[in-house]
């Protein structure tokens, strides 16, 4: 059966039967084309902007670029579209052009009528903040719905960031709140991280507690994270005492928080810097409790707290536990408990545990020594301080500036003068110094057994070397000085010349 072609069965979309073609400029390919083609026409204007001929702007209420914009699209008969406007917005602000700014805004929110991105408010906002105009990306917040566009939490999360970024913003935060809730922005628990970790950032803990709070009260459920960066920020704070970290710890358990490994070891870093060793061990002891195993790290630090507080009872018991529980000490840890036990005064038990380290394959290092020269020097037995720094020597320890100065100070001391002077000189070869007290000491015992030449030429080698004596030298030097040993202004200038 034929079809009749007049028929209303007939497709009126084919060729043969319509009766007024497709316009071309009507269908979705030419649309496309001409917003291409605009495209380029304002990306070559951009190129185009540093040419000393090309004017700054087309009339009295457009900038260039704004004017080049309207006038590209509007030349392919089609409106100019989002993304124009977004490439416009970076393009001003990656060259500065900041007086622009304000008319593209004031185009985009009087005469387009799209939904306006919020990408291109995010982009604003932090090009604001970044640049010290905080208040601008206030106020510009505050200004996207009349651009057509619902602002979501990313807008309100990004101005709060920065916001948070200096002390004197913190103020305009709770407005920046109120605002949004008018915005019908819903807080998320994105914000309330935002929040805390800016907080933390400036040092604020106290703060970031406090949202954190709120944040478990507006039913979210605890961050570990968040926690952990609290923790952390925390420990790190100059000006919070072991009291106000101890509270905040109790207040996060009390929420729920559970710490793990880095938390500990952060809280007891921190109670043992602000000298708070016994406080520390309980810390450490909560960690047990949890099931979680302490390392050799944080028996180290408990230990290092335990002996700075004179708890030594305590030494042994912790040293013995972290034997039993199979951790193997490290030197670090063979340090602190050989300094407790030097100064409680048992140097020879100290010194039998330096011999069962090395039999154990942790070699002592120049802090090991060091602290045993301390003790003997203190005992003022030299005779085994002298034979120490020679094992020093004969075991590849190398000694450093503490290790000669342990033993000048013991030599000194002990009024062994002949022997102080022959280590000083020793010490000045290598470019060392003594202590300036130190050396006043040698110079005025060496003056008080009349080696005045001796002291005199010791002090010259001395003020040669760049090093400047105490005014009880120079005083020793003049008060014993006598017309018999040739002494004269002409001395003391030879001595300050090199100065």
């Amino acid at each position: 059966m034929v079809r009749n072609p007049l028929s209303k069965s007939a497709n009126k979309y084919l060729r043969k039967f319509r009766k007024w073609p497709h316009s071309p400029y009507k269908t979705s390919w030419h649309h496309t084309f001409g917003e291409q083609q605009a495209m380029q026409i304002l990306k070559q204007a951009t190129l185009e902007m540093g040419s000393p001929h090309l004017p700054q702007t087309q009339n009295l209420h457009h900038p260039f670029l704004l004017s080049t914009l309207l006038d590209s699209f509007k030349a392919y008969s089609t409106a100019p579209t989002p993304k124009a406007y977004y490439f416009l917005i970076k393009t001003l602000t990656s060259t500065s052009q900041l007086q622009d700014i304000a008319p593209v805004l004031d185009h985009l929110e009087h005469s387009e009528k799209f939904e306006t991105p919020e990408l291109i408010f995010v982009h604003l906002i932090r090009f604001y903040g970044l640049g010290d105009r905080v208040q601008d990306a206030v106020d510009l917040f505050s200004r996207i719905p009349r651009f057509r566009c619902t602002p979501t939490v990313c807008s309100l999360n990004l101005l709060l960031s920065l916001l948070c970024r200096k002390r004197e913003c913190l103020k305009m935060v709770p407005q920046v709140l109120l605002k949004s809730q008018h915005m019908n922005i819903r807080v998320e628990g994105s914000t309330f991280r935002v929040l805390i970790k800016a907080l933390c950032r400036i040092k604020r803990v106290d703060y970031a507690v406090k949202i954190m709070s709120c944040m478990m009260e507006d039913g979210y459920g605890l961050d570990e994270k968040i926690c952990s960066l609290i923790i952390s920020s925390l420990c790190e704070q100059k000006d919070l005492t072991s009291v106000e970290a101890l509270v905040v710890w109790r207040d996060m358990r009390r929420l729920g928080f559970c710490p793990g490994v880095m938390d500990y070891t952060n809280m007891i870093r921190f109670l043992v810097k602000e000298g708070r060793g016994m406080a520390a061990l309980d810390i450490m002891n909560q960690q047990k409790e949890d099931g979680i195993k302490p390392d050799v790290v944080c028996y180290t630090m408990v230990l290092s707290g335990i002996v700075a507080e004179g708890e030594y009872g305590k030494l042994e018991e912790l040293f013995d536990e972290m034997l039993v529980i199979g951790l193997v000490p490290d030197v670090y840890t063979y340090n602190v408990y050989v300094n407790g036990l030097c100064k409680q005064n048992n140097v020879d038990e100290a010194l039998k545990i330096v011999s069962s380290m090395e039999e154990l394959g942790c070699k002592p290092n120049v802090v090991t020594y060091n602290t045993l020269l301390g003790a003997l020097c203190v005992a003022g037995d030299l005779g085994k301080a002298k034979g120490l720094m020679k094992e020093m020597g004969w075991k590849g320890v190398g000694l450093n500036l503490h290790t000669y100065r342990i033993l000048l100070d013991g030599l000194v001391g002990k009024g062994e003068i002949g022997e102080a002077c022959l280590l000083l000189e020793e010490m000045l070869e290598k470019c060392l110094f003594p202590r300036a007290s130190t050396f006043d000491n040698i110079i005025f015992q060496m003056c008080q057994k009349g080696l005045i030449a001796e002291a005199m030429e010791l002090t010259q080698k001395i003020v040669a070397k760049s090093f400047v004596p105490g005014a009880r030298a120079w005083e020793s030097l003049l008060l014993n000085s006598g017309s018999g040993i040739g002494y004269s202004e002409t001395t003391f200038s030879a001595l300050l010349g090199p100065n």
